[in-house]
């Protein structure tokens, strides 16, 4: 196939949401070609790669952020319990996935690590014990243990308590269900798959610009950065799944749903041990509370990690600030980025969020020693020896037009797609690559309306529990994730 042709679909970026949705493209339309570009030598080197994300099954089982507390005092479940139906879903389609021999031995990717909640001072846990009075009852989060007992926190993740002042006032919650997910090798796992069953991917191929055609198809403009050749390609459908990128491109696409978007980019950094003697005494991903001001992606937690076969502790993040959207682009992105259409909402979201702001130069300026003072607030023997510093996944933080803010900074991700649905795109961040197969569920229901009843027979049979309410259904729900747990070989 020359780079002249039209192919049915065309995805740009090489991680886990454009590997999903060509995943599901594949099976419930065989008979469509895709074509896969990405920028660098391999896929997944972005956001889906294992360094560069906490790896964390993100099902709302410990991240506090997903259920503030209000400034009535009380604690809703409904977004925690929203987060957990997504994570299901994707949860189902591995599980699928496993079952037909699409993907290896599961563990290649994922790994039960229990999910707990770690924190300190009465306030805090006045508000975890509010949390978990809302979730109680709740089949998603069934086999949640709480405690403010020292030992058995000890038993639990031995690291928070050794050396802990007895008479400290903490609390903590466990659920053994959770997972530690390597999203780079299921991407890597997916698209191999895909590509056995006709899929192109061809690497170290940059999109540098698109335009909708008369006929209804998108030209790319695609430069292979091996020999520095020109190529063009024509498409009836094209996802945006390049992370950072996406904005610059769907900008170029012209689509009128793109405008009043910005992009907050936000970096970070972890602390990482491979000690063997450290990594041996925790076997859990512990989640804390944010500081003030400071975004989702940043609340502190001491996670396992189940790299390539290879256990290790990972501590952070650390947030910090570059202009950036990826890690391998240019300084220029976030002020190319800047636009008439969403000048007004980007300056809004400044003078809104100082706290933001404050927190991020807080985090530039913290000095090493402050960085290991806040991993040993969750593990009081942390040596700084033992701990080096890498440097995490960039994340673009989504900016839009607010009727009534002027400009709102949206801690997520958001679907962009064209009133034709021949194209679309994904902004911001977390929770993310653990939500994948219903992000790109939506983004096929958006784009290919007329084709879903036609389609919804093999969904429901990849994804049991497509169309309905896990939370609603208690024996449902069980039944789901004994299955996914059995299928996936991770704990029920």
């Amino acid at each position: 196939m020359n780079s002249e042709d039209t192919v049915d679909v065309v995805l740009i970026g090489g991680g886990i949401m454009s590997a999903t949705l060509g995943s599901l493209i594949s099976r419930l339309q065989p008979d469509w070609s895709i074509r896969l570009y990405e920028r660098l030598g391999r896929v997944a080197q972005e956001s889906s790669n294992p360094w560069n994300n906490a790896g964390t099954g993100h099902a709302a089982l410990c991240e506090l952020n997903y259920m503030p507390e209000s400034a009535d005092g009380t604690v809703s479940a409904e977004k925690a319990v929203s987060i957990n139906e997504q994570f299901q879903v994707s949860r189902q389609y591995w599980a699928h996935l496993v079952e037909s021999g699409a993907l290896p031995e599961p563990n290649s990717f994922i790994n039960s690590t229990p999910h707990m909640t770690f924190v300190r001072g009465r306030s805090n846990i006045e508000y975890l014990k509010k949390r978990v009075d809302a979730l109680d009852g709740e089949p998603l989060f069934a086999g949640m243990e709480y405690s403010e007992d020292l030992d058995t926190i000890a038993e639990w993740a031995p690291l928070l308590a050794k050396k802990r002042n007895p008479k400290a006032k903490i609390a903590a919650t466990r659920i053994e269900s959770g997972t530690d997910v390597d999203y780079g090798a299921l991407t890597v796992q997916m698209l191999r798959d895909i590509e056995s069953r006709g899929a192109e991917i061809r690497t170290d191929h940059q999109v540098t610009w698109l335009k909708r055609q008369k006929d209804g198809t998108w030209k790319l403009r695609i430069r292979n950065l091996v020999g520095n050749t020109p190529e063009t390609v024509r498409a009836r459908f094209v996802f945006v799944g390049a992370g950072g990128g996406a904005l610059s491109l769907l900008q170029h696409s012209g689509i009128p749903e793109i405008k009043g978007y910005g992009g907050f980019p936000i970096s970070g950094q972890f602390l990482r041990t491979t000690n063997p003697k450290v990594v041996a005494q925790h076997q859990a991903k512990v989640y804390g509370k944010a500081a003030v001001g400071a975004p989702p992606m940043s609340v502190p937690h001491l996670d396992t990690r189940v790299v390539d076969g290879e256990t290790s502790l990972l501590f952070g993040p650390y947030a910090g600030f570059t202009p950036k959207f990826l890690k391998s682009s240019t300084w220029f992105d976030l002020p190319f980025s800047i636009r008439l259409h969403n000048l007004v909402p980007m300056l809004q979201v400044g003078l809104r969020n100082f706290d933001l702001v404050k927190y991020l130069v807080s985090e530039l300026l913290a000095s090493r020693e402050a960085k290991m003072k806040a991993l040993r607030e969750f593990m009081p023997t942390a040596k700084s020896e033992d701990w080096e510093l890498i440097t995490a996944g960039q994340r673009v933080q989504v900016m839009k037009k607010d009727p009534k803010k002027g400009g709102v900074l949206q801690f997520g991700t958001e679907v962009i797609s064209g009133a034709d649905g021949s194209i679309a795109g994904l902004l911001g961040a977390s929770p993310g690559a653990s939500t994948a197969v219903p992000i790109m569920l939506e983004v096929m229901q958006k784009c290919f309306p007329d084709r879903m009843a036609e389609w919804e027979p093999k969904i429901r049979e990849m994804i049991p529990s497509y169309g309905t309410t896990l939370s609603d259904d208690p024996d449902a729900a069980a039944a789901s994730l004994a299955r996914t747990a059995a299928a996936l070989q991770i704990t029920a």
